[in-house]
């Protein structure tokens, strides 16, 4: 198979993919990084499982429900526009969970700081597709997606830093620093800021948050109140006729914050239902893992999150070589292979008891982990963006993004009914081969579904639908 030579990047390129690499990073950093201050969380402001389940999904769910509406507010205001507009919410909210005196105060603010980070993540792969072409794009994504999965799996490395040192309060002020660094780098570059016009789908925007608010509560306080109480059943009914109008709605609007024309591309709809799949265990496995290992095994914040590392540097060192191979071959094979070596991971933490051996339990299951994300998330996102075209960049990276936020809102909400009331042994063993199973369907669904190779009609068709 012939290759293609892939240019280097000229020097207002380069500027473009940090600025882009800093802007979501920082999104996806607090979205992890709280996964270890969680116990001390908990111990100040009490609440328990319930409210570390919480601090987490209130982010996700804003997160989730508006990352649709900002792809298209990127679309038609601009996308330097949304960013600054992000930035700088991003740095007000982190602040108001810095110092927030009360557990409802946190969920709140970080439902908050969701808004901010919706704005990000979209923007930041909208001004990569604008600037790179080709291979050189699929390169590009390889390295944005290497940094954004770096703070996934980093989060928890710099929250136990903070946790054990400074408090857990810290994980929120550090926040401040790569904003300000960014909206600096933001005003050196000229990044094409005028807008498509149109109008923003409200509607959309208000039924797809409250059907994610409303069943993800269900989820979580099931727990506590059961399925029969009405605080549980009546928000899950809320919840899944609201998603069910927000479909409706989104085929009658002039402009949908979710154009359903967009799933007429065969790659984008099934690399979409492997994001699904992949990024549930993946937000879903090391939360439950960090939390054993400090709440059970009795690890302390930092050595519980520098158990990472290992996953951290195979994602730092491997993301952009598989990225570019993917442009190169299509990304068909490494997005079927890299799930089923991810899911080896899981299924090794199975062997963990109280008793934790690092080097024959966790530091293989986290490489084999580490390897194989490495492998499937740069070809992945390559898969389902390269099938778009590039003037719907924004909506379409804010619809994958937010396939993923919502993979992992739901797994998350879902810990309670998975490991019990209380996280034990058993409860870990039942998460692991849950997370592996939920990466098994991922590269069962990738290596059936993927094309390798995107017809140009694809593309076309989505521009006029």
């Amino acid at each position: 198979m012939a290759t293609t030579r892939i240019e280097p990047m000229t020097s207002l390129q380069l500027r473009v993919l940090v600025i882009a690499i800093l802007s979501s990073f920082v999104a996806f950093l607090d979205g992890a990084v709280i996964n270890v201050a969680l116990p001390a969380i908990s111990k100040e402001l009490g609440g328990g499982l319930q409210l570390q389940q919480w601090v987490v999904d209130a982010y996700l769910v804003t997160l989730g429900s508006l990352i649709l509406i900002a792809g298209s507010l990127s679309d038609v205001f601009g996308r330097k526009r949304v960013l600054y507009a992000g930035l700088i919410g991003f740095g007000v909210t982190s602040l108001l969970c810095a110092f927030a005196p009360s557990g409802v105060f946190l969920v709140l603010a970080r439902a908050l700081q969701g808004v901010a980070g919706a704005l990000l993540v979209p923007s930041s792969l909208a001004i990569i597709i604008s600037r790179f072409e080709g291979p050189a794009q699929a390169k590009a994504i390889g390295r944005w997606t290497a940094w954004t999965g770096i703070a996934m799996i980093a989060g928890p490395v710099v929250g136990g830093l903070f946790v054990d040192t400074l408090g857990w309060r810290w994980v929120f002020v550090i926040n401040v620093v790569p904003i300000a660094v960014t909206l600096l780098l933001l005003r050196t570059v000229h990044v094409a800021d005028h807008g498509m016009g149109g109008r923003v789908d409200i509607a959309g925007a208000i039924l797809g948050s409250v059907g994610l608010a409303g069943t993800v509560f269900a989820l979580i306080e099931q727990g506590t109140f059961g399925w029969a109480s009405p605080r549980v059943w009546i928000p899950l009914v809320v919840g899944l006729l609201s998603l069910a109008a927000f479909f409706v709605v989104e085929t009658r609007v002039k402009q949908p914050m979710l154009p359903l024309g967009l799933f007429r591309v065969h790659n984008f709809w099934v690399g979409n239902i492997a994001t699904f799949f992949v990024y549930g265990a993946l937000s879903f496995g090391p939360l439950v893992v960090t939390l054993f290992l400090q709440q059970v095994a009795g690890f302390s914040a930092i050595a519980a999150g520098f158990v990472f590392i290992p996953s951290t540097l195979c994602m730092l060192l491997l993301s952009g070589f598989f990225g570019g191979l993917a442009g190169r071959y299509g990304p068909r094979l490494f997005m079927a292979v890299g799930p089923v070596i991810a899911a080896g991971g899981f299924l090794w933490l199975m062997t963990m008891g109280t008793d934790v051996n690092y080097w024959t339990t966790l530091l293989p299951a986290v490489l084999l982990f580490g390897v194989g994300l490495a492998i499937t998330v740069a070809p992945l996102t390559s898969a389902i963006l390269g099938a778009i075209h590039p003037e719907q960049a924004g909506i379409a990276s804010a619809v994958n993004n937010a396939v993923s936020r919502i993979a992992g809102l739901l797994a998350i909400a879902a810990i309670g009914m998975i490991v019990g009331g209380t996280l034990n042994e058993a409860g870990l063993h039942r998460a692991m081969l849950a997370g592996a199973l939920l990466l098994l369907v991922g590269g069962v669904v990738s290596a059936i579904g993927i094309r390798n190779g995107v017809p140009a009609a694809e593309k076309v068709q989505t521009v006029t639908d």
